[in-house]
Order: structure tokens, then C-alpha cells, then sequence
């Protein structure tokens, strides 16, 4: 299924309330890269990019209502299956150190902490939370 930038704006909106979600211009923008790869379906999404060796998660983010279903685990498996066709070797992403839940799943579905980047995220309040760098090998 083929989700809109409008779409995945609302979805990202309705997961990341504690965050400041992308814009559906952000989306559009991400989309248009050639190195884009967008993973998605009813309730969720993940969206990243492909460049030689790498793939980076940018946005993983599935309907509060979706949650805890599976549709998340499922959609990052095709993501790092379409990311190793195209060549990827590996898989980086960045999580809110404070995004307990998040980070549970990551290391559930095989990702390891490698790094910190301090006062990274910016919340809704103002205030900034570290990001935590993730990577899983895909071969």
C-alpha cells in the first residue's frame, strides 16, 4: 500500500505526540531523493534511504491504534529486506533515549546501541532529549 506524504504526516502526528513530527512537505522532500525507501502500510510506515552499504531508518511510526500488533516488526522486516536487495549491508537509525518503548522493540528485532548524540531531539515543551544511535547487520 502507497501512502501519501499528507498520510504519512497524520500517522507520524498521532505516533510521535511527544515529538515534533515531520511535516508532510518534510515527507515530499525526503520521498523525492532517489535514495528513498518508503515501507508502508494501513497504519504505519517506514521510511529511510539507501545509499551504497547503508540504510538509514529516518521515520518509523505505526497508529497508536496499530500498536502492539505486530505491523511495526513487519513493516521494519521488509524494510531491511527491500535495503538489502538494493545492496545495504547494514541498518542505522537514531531513537529518543527517553523512547524506552522504542528502544525495547529495536533491540527485540536485533539493533544494538553504537553511539549518542546529545540534545539531538527537540520536544513539543521545548525541552531536548539525547538520541540514541541504533544498527543491526543485515548480512
Amino acid at each position: 500500500m502507497s501512502l501519501s506524504a499528507a498520510d504519512l504526516a497524520a500517522i507520524a502526528a498521532r505516533a510521535y505526540v511527544h515529538m515534533e513530527p515531520w511535516s508532510a512537505r518534510a515527507f515530499e522532500g525526503t520521498l523525492a531523493q532517489p535514495s528513498s525507501l518508503l515501507v508502508s502500510a494501513q497504519g504505519g510506515f517506514v521510511l529511510g534511504r539507501v545509499v551504497l552499504d547503508e540504510a538509514e531508518i529516518l521515520a518509523l511510526a505505526t497508529d497508536p491504534a496499530q500498536q502492539r500488533r505486530g505491523v511495526g516488526r513487519a513493516l521494519l522486516a521488509m524494510f531491511e529486506a527491500e535495503a538489502a536487495a538494493r545492496g545495504a549491508a547494514q541498518v542505522f537509525l537514531e531513537v529518543a533515549a527517553a523512547n524506552q518503548p522504542a528502544i525495547g522493540f529495536y533491540e527485540a528485532c536485533g539493533y544494538t546501541t553504537s553511539g549518542r548524540r546529545k540534545g539531538y531531539y527537540r520536544h513539543a515543551d521545548g525541552s531536548r532529549d539525547d538520541a540514541l544511535l541504533m544498527c543491526r547487520a543485515l548480512t
